[in-house]
């Protein structure tokens, strides 16, 4: 194993493009995963291994235990070892609904693919990398939950992807609190509103709510914005800040009077 290994939930698209893609530059070996086929996922796929010492792709769905397992042979395989591993794979709501009207369906789909499989797949890449730093002292590595703003924002319109990244935000809390005797840091990044094909639907709402000064920096986030606060927890840059909230939505939830 030539360089350190970071796996990229949903790594192929939006924001877990961006976060790859800022590990990429950064020297790691990259294993990222996404429901698609693989050929579908190709052109993102190239423009990482312009960027990564070597790409992996794993179709997997982060809902299914049996995937997550079979992805994290794949990874043992291909590339040898975990050290950074990104749970950034999320959807939202199929219909965005009142939670008068919200169905049990729509919050079991999102709480089963945004909480519960991330929630276990750190349980089970955590087991593997207590293994790894029992056998090599000088192994390094952390654990970064991509959530959203919706952790603490309510927007009663899609009240189960709030619910699931509120509980993703816990599981920050609960996996950093287990973790830090292992010496493994669990970070949470919180992006605020990022320009992606999951926030397309809504563009000219956000764009009229920016315009009226909603954000305290007036644009839409990226990415790449993402991205670099992923690349600097996954550096260490922040080795005595396990638990923490990192907040990448410009300035949005700063309070003001």
């Amino acid at each position: 194993m030539k360089a350190r290994v970071a796996l990229v939930t949903g790594g192929t698209r939006g924001i877990g493009l961006g976060i790859a893609e800022a590990l990429g530059r950064e020297g790691f070996a990259l294993a990222v995963c996404g429901t698609r086929p693989e050929q579908d996922a190709a052109p993102a796929l190239a423009a990482l291994k312009k960027h990564a010492t070597e790409v992996l792709y794993c179709r997997c769905d982060v809902a299914d235990r049996a995937a997550r397992e079979r992805m994290l042979e794949s990874i043992e395989r291909g590339l040898g070892g975990l050290h950074v591993l990104v749970n950034n794979a999320g959807i939202a709501p199929r219909q965005r609904k009142d939670i008068l009207e919200a169905s049990e369906e729509s919050f079991e789909e999102l709480l089963r693919t945004n909480l519960q499989g991330p929630y276990f797949l750190t349980q089970s890449a955590a087991r593997w990398m207590i293994r790894q730093k029992s056998a090599a002292a000088a192994w390094a590595g952390c654990v970064v939950n991509v959530s959203s703003i919706s952790a603490t924002v309510a927007s009663p319109s899609r009240g189960e992807y709030c619910v699931s990244k509120a509980g993703v935000s816990m599981a920050t809390q609960l996996w950093a609190a287990r973790l830090a005797e292992f010496g493994v840091p669990v970070y949470e990044v919180r992006p605020g509103i990022t320009k992606t094909d999951m926030t397309a639907g809504v563009q000219e709402k956000y764009d009229h709510l920016i315009a009226e000064g909603l954000l305290l920096q007036p644009r839409w986030g990226t990415p790449a914005d993402v991205g670099k606060a992923v690349a600097m927890l996954a550096r260490g840059d922040l080795p005595y800040s396990t638990g923490q909230v990192i907040l990448v939505d410009g300035g949005l939830t700063c309070q003001r009077l």
